[in-house]
């Protein structure tokens, strides 16, 4: 039987994305040719594989105020560029066409009724199941359905909750850590300045912490936070030895605290509907969460510290079990 020609899209304005794409091209070049298209470059994490296409795409902006800034966001993209790579992009050149959440590669297989599988987080909230906070944004719900359209949804969830969704992929650098309980917090929230994060955190001085920032390119002490550059190698090592981690409420990081049992305190990026999304789901799980990060939160810093909820959730290796039942065979490229 021939190798198919493979396309995967990815979405680069998160690390998840491209976190998740590390684990999952090794697979597929298993079993066919792959070429990558990445858009929106905005990705700390090291790609560690040969990049195709690099698209345009649209970036969501932060305000540094914990929100998106959709100002910012409508004043950066440039939107005739997307309507470009659109038109030329060479859909048509793929035997299967696997998209995690990138509108370029996805606009143009809907234009040219290419069928197309998509397949992340974002997708699994093509399903009615999935947590959604009690008040819907209703503008939220229509970019998750209509972003990166798909024929074939396959999604990824803290849970399973529909037919077509399934649980994390667990990158094989997580799934090797050996954890251990050290003295210190893990930090990572993008959509705050740097001196927000630094003036809160300083109100807790019986805790370490250690903060990931973009604007940090090297180690340095302000008291009892420790400023780190994004690494993922320096990332990983925190993660493995915290105590706990404080995030955004993403995707990738909230499922790999999960997977190695630490405490977990989400802050959801304001105007960001998938990640309040993200928040009633890891709530339902007893995770915390608050709207907000400013000097309000303090109490319930210190409860979260002084009273750690640990959940570990031993999700499966299913990732290349998924490829080839959900992909591969329905295409014809496996018996």
């Amino acid at each position: 039987m021939s190798r198919p020609k493979i396309l995967y899209a990815i979405q680069g304005t998160g690390n998840g994305h491209v976190a998740r794409a590390r684990e999952i091209i090794p697979i597929l070049q298993k079993y066919g040719q792959v070429d990558v298209v990445l858009s929106s470059d905005q990705s700390q994490v090291e790609v560690g594989f040969t990049i195709k296409y690099r698209l345009t795409g649209l970036s969501f902006i932060y305000s540094g105020n914990g929100s998106i800034s959709y100002f910012k966001t409508i004043r950066k993209n440039k939107l005739w560029q997307l309507f470009k790579e659109i038109l030329q992009f060479p859909i048509h050149n793929y035997d299967i066409v696997i998209n995690d959440f990138e509108c370029t590669t996805a606009w143009a297989a809907r234009l040219r009724s290419k069928k197309i599988y998509g397949m992340g987080h974002q997708i699994s909230f093509l399903s009615k199941k999935t947590p959604r906070p009690k008040r819907k944004d209703l503008i939220g719900e229509f970019i998750l359905r209509n972003y990166a359209p798909c024929h074939w949804p396959i999604g990824f969830h803290f849970e399973a909750f529909d037919t077509f969704v399934f649980t994390p992929v667990i990158r094989s650098e997580i799934r090797s850590l050996q954890p251990e309980l050290g003295g210190h917090y893990t930090v990572y929230l993008p959509a705050f300045k740097e001196e927000e994060i630094i003036r809160v955190l300083n109100k807790i001085p019986n805790v370490k912490w250690h903060v990931f920032s973009k604007n940090t390119q090297v180690v340095r002490n302000q008291e009892n936070v420790l400023l780190h550059p994004v690494d993922n190698k320096l990332f990983l090592e925190s993660l493995r030895t915290c105590v706990g981690l404080l995030s955004s409420a993403g995707f990738e990081s909230p499922a790999e605290t999960l997977f190695l049992g630490k405490n977990l305190f989400v802050i959801p990026i304001k105007n960001q509907y998938e990640q309040i999304c993200n928040a009633q789901a890891l709530s339902n799980l007893g995770v915390s969460v608050s709207p907000e990060f400013n000097l309000s939160i303090l109490g319930e810093l210190q409860r979260w510290v002084d009273n750690p909820f640990d959940i570990r959730i031993d999700f499966p290796d299913q990732t290349e079990d998924i490829i080839r039942d959900q992909i591969l065979r329905p295409a014809g490229f496996l018996v």
